[in-house]
């Protein structure tokens, strides 16, 4: 029964985020990556978070994708959470948030960033190769013309969060 029940979770899961690969090459990538950013939230816990506390998005170093999770998301509730979007200029303006998304153009101040976390119960989604053995608990990345994603496991233990298997399942560990 339980076999059964955990079958239907990870098929759920697969319907859920295959199509967004598949997507790449009809949809705008910061569009994909507003998407998946969404839907991670489905299958991570953060320690401590409220059903009453706003949910915070976080994102630096890429105005397409701060755009479309504000258009699309920001406001809006998801089961428990309340999505609130917010754009930093640069790593002295990070302030405490759930996820902080680090485009591709900030990429190179990385170390800075994490470093400026510290031990916050962040979840750090990144989109450079590298960056993911670097310490980003999530990573895109981009082989031919399909999107995947790379999980650290050690980031996201050190971050506190608790990953469920059907996202693991489909991500490459690193």
């Amino acid at each position: 029964m339980k076999r059964s029940i955990f079958i239907t979770c990870a098929m759920a899961l697969a319907l859920l985020l295959v199509p967004l690969f598949g997507y790449s090459q009809n949809r705008p990538i910061h569009e994909i990556h507003a998407m998946m950013i969404y839907n991670f939230t489905k299958y991570i816990q953060w320690p401590g978070y409220q059903p009453s506390q706003d949910f915070v998005v976080g994102v630096i170093g890429s105005d397409d994708v701060y755009k479309t999770l504000s258009q699309w998301y920001g406001g809006q509730e998801r089961g428990n959470k309340k999505f609130v979007i917010k754009k930093f200029g640069s790593p002295a303006e990070i302030q405490k948030c759930h996820i902080l998304y680090i485009g591709k153009s900030n990429s190179r101040q990385f170390d800075e960033i994490k470093a400026k976390l510290g031990s916050a119960s962040t979840l750090l989604i990144t989109d450079k190769p590298g960056l993911g053995k670097e310490g980003s608990g999530i990573n895109f990345v981009t082989e031919g013309n399909k999107l995947s994603i790379e999980l650290n496991q050690s980031a996201v233990d050190a971050a506190k969060l608790k990953v469920s298997s059907q996202l693991t399942s489909i991500a490459k560990l690193i």
